[in-house]
């Protein structure tokens, strides 16, 4: 499984750098025991209240490009603080990420208030999904009413008859990849025509796309 390591301190000052130092020694370490892959280690001295940091920006985009399973912190103001916090834990663990803490020495605890909280933007976020999702379908049929043929822009849609590989169209995959789409965002995309596809699925069909093109160029360059 595969983690990201996050360290954070509040000022710029040079002795906040032995703080960095220690923050990321032990997360490394605790990463190992409980056996995670780190795939990238994220310093930074900014201020918790702040959401416009440059490395927690990259922890964002890093969880919606790449298969990332949990984040590793000394404890959750290093996260940030106030409704910074709030904010970043709801887009964290919507991706089913977890959030390991070495203050509680473990996976992440949350106060009740801050539970609350939590569930309550996960509730007005899943009505506002619900009220987009029935825009779309209104604007589909609107749309094949007037003519428009979805099947002809999309192939061997959804599973056959017992085959455990999902079948989507990887072509679409690659081409929405090309247009600067997130994973996330291409499965979103995906499902909203009927394929019933995760963003590590996607993730994945993509690799196996780019390798597939890598052992092509690999085998005609021995040929020649």
């Amino acid at each position: 499984m595969n983690a990201i390591i996050y360290c954070r301190v509040s000022t710029t000052k040079e002795t906040q750098e032995t703080s960095l130092a220690r923050q990321e020694e032990e997360l490394v370490n605790a990463a190992n025991k409980w056996n995670y892959n780190v795939l990238r280690i994220i310093k930074e001295q900014e201020s918790g209240y702040h959401l416009e940091r440059p490395g927690i920006l990259e922890l964002l985009d890093l969880i919606k490009e790449e298969e990332v399973h949990a984040i590793f912190i000394q404890d959750e103001t290093r996260l940030g603080r106030g409704n910074a916090k709030i904010a970043l834990l709801h887009c964290i663990m919507k991706d089913d990420v977890k959030v390991f803490c070495l203050a509680q020495n473990g996976e992440l605890q949350l106060s009740e208030s801050d539970s609350m909280v939590l569930q309550i933007v996960s509730m007005v976020e899943e009505y506002q999904r619900k009220i987009h999702n029935l825009k779309i379908k209104r604007g589909m049929k609107r749309a094949v009413e007037n003519g428009y043929k979805p099947q002809k822009n999309l192939k061997n849609r959804g599973n056959e008859e017992g085959r455990e590989k999902k079948e989507i169209p990887v072509s679409e995959i690659v081409r929405l990849r090309r247009s600067k789409l997130t994973f996330a965002e291409i499965a979103a995309t995906m499902r909203g025509f009927g394929y019933d596809v995760s963003k590590a699925t996607v993730h994945r069909r993509y690799k196996e796309y780019i390798e597939s093109i890598e052992d092509d160029e690999s085998n005609e360059s021995l040929v020649k």
